[in-house]
């Protein structure tokens, strides 16, 4: 079917109020803060709940930071926010006349998350979709974040109001998605993959947590669930970037709120590719 333009087009949309087809959709993109500089973004999504997205977000953000990064995370998840507890954060944002403050952790990981602007951190966010994709955009809109090497979004699961917002109105760098290794994975994978690429969002890689848990006795890697995320890495070209074991000692760290203590390695190497991908 032959593009409609109408008569004495010049080819130059940006001058044109014209509703021909071959018009370029408009950007939705929202710009920060005046005060900020962040030179990478980068999403952290499933196409599921409960396979421990936050905890990853949170993991890289940590070996980032480790390797001398600024670093920050916007807590996406407005119904189910769970980093400030992660991190230990316990004190309320601040706000001044140019903006939001986010909070700092111990080794200086920035975080802006809904619980931090709750009077009680256990009261419910009974909005609708479109008031909580205005509460993520705000996050990256009025947030004075400052200079970051990496602000990772930790977003709710699934492909609804809130990834849409963060996919259509914040320029990401790339996402990352996160898995499990059950029977499902491939349609999990493959639903937050068909939507970053949709969306036009470069996919860095998969990460599959509760891979396996380690015997106490022999050492043994044990998989619980199975396996699958090789081969629908593969399938859709996209690297697995590292896997998680179920760690009871990574939960202890995350109920006291001492995260940034972990001394395991298993996403170093997906730091590593990460952060040489977007240099």
């Amino acid at each position: 079917m032959s593009e409609t333009k109408h008569n004495g087009c010049s080819g130059d949309c940006s001058s044109c109020g014209e509703g021909c087809s071959s018009r370029e959709p408009e950007s939705l993109i929202e710009p920060t803060a005046e005060y900020n500089k962040i030179k990478h973004v980068i999403g952290v999504v499933s196409g599921k709940g409960g396979v421990g997205k936050s905890m990853t977000a949170s993991m890289l953000a940590v070996l980032l930071r480790r390797k001398g990064y600024s670093v920050g995370i916007l807590d996406a998840d407005i119904t189910g926010p769970s980093i400030p507890k992660t991190f230990g954060v316990n004190s309320r944002a601040l706000q001044n006349a140019i903006g939001i403050l986010p909070a700092e952790t111990k080794t200086g990981i920035k975080v802006i998350s809904i619980n931090m602007m709750l009077e009680e951190k256990d009261s419910p966010v009974l909005w609708r979709g479109p008031v909580i994709a205005g509460a993520v955009k705000q996050f990256w809109t009025y947030v004075i974040w400052g200079d970051l090497d990496y602000l990772l979004i930790d977003c709710p699961p699934g492909t609804g109001d809130v990834p849409l917002t963060v996919f259509q109105t914040i320029p990401l760098d790339g996402a990352v998605i996160v898995t499990s290794p059950q029977d499902l994975v491939s349609l999990i994978v493959k639903k937050a993959y068909n939507m970053a690429r949709m969306m036009n969002i470069p996919v860095l890689g998969i990460i599959e947590n509760m891979s396996y848990v380690l015997c106490p006795d022999c050492g043994k890697k044990i998989e619980l669930f199975g396996s699958g995320s090789e081969s629908v890495a593969e399938e859709i070209g996209v690297p697995l970037l590292g896997k998680m074991p179920i760690d009871p000692s990574l939960a202890a760290m995350v109920d006291n709120g001492e995260f940034e203590r972990f001394t395991c390695d298993y996403l170093e190497a997906a730091a590593d590719e990460i952060a040489e991908r977007l240099k």
